[in-house]
């Protein structure tokens, strides 16, 4: 990705400071879905590692990574799958534990979202801690599924997200960062 890309798409990415409490900026990259060009570039980039490969399914986190993963699946020809907190999907579910700043949360996929061996790529808007990105990882494999990369918009690298992921044997895949949380 060329710098100046980089920084457009930095650029498309509103920061909402002390939100949702003090002492955090928020990155909101609704600008960046709302802005044609800055979207379009982002998906583009995200795929490009994958262009021509075999890619069975692409799964997003709830909420935005369900955006962002549709437009990445399309891009790859493969299936969707979403990663939902719990109670929202509504067939037969798997579910994982994993864990936030403060606590701990629950996220599900359909038992039968992904047969064993097929070819996953794990997108979301951003990773911030690593935590939610994390479990979905181990909530894919646990169907079997092979999770060839993790894709995100926004790296936050000071919390260590994308170090865990990789930590994990899973390569990861950002645009762009932002210090801080």
């Amino acid at each position: 990705m060329t710098p100046e890309l980089a920084h457009d798409l930095k650029a498309s990415v509103r920061s909402i400071p002390d939100y949702p409490k003090p002492g955090i900026v928020f990155r909101d990259i609704t600008t960046l879905l709302g802005d044609p060009r800055a979207f379009r570039r982002a998906v583009d980039e995200l795929v490009q590692p994958w262009a021509g490969s075999k890619v069975d399914k692409v799964a997003g986190i709830e909420a935005r990574g369900f955006i962002i993963g549709g437009a990445v699946a399309h891009q790859v020809s493969s299936g969707f799958v979403p990663i939902r907190k719990k109670g929202k999907l509504p067939h037969t579910c798997v579910s994982m534990e994993y864990a936030l700043e403060y606590g701990t949360d629950h996220i599900e996929i359909h038992v039968d979202a992904v047969k064993p061996g097929e070819r996953v790529i794990l997108v979301d808007d951003l990773i911030a801690t690593g935590g939610t990105a994390e479990g979905a990882i181990k909530l894919l494999r646990q169907l079997g599924a092979e999770v060839v990369a993790a894709c995100f918009i926004v790296d936050l690298p000071d919390l260590g997200g994308a170090a865990k992921i990789r930590a994990m044997g899973v390569p990861v895949r950002t645009l762009i960062e932002f210090g801080g949380h």
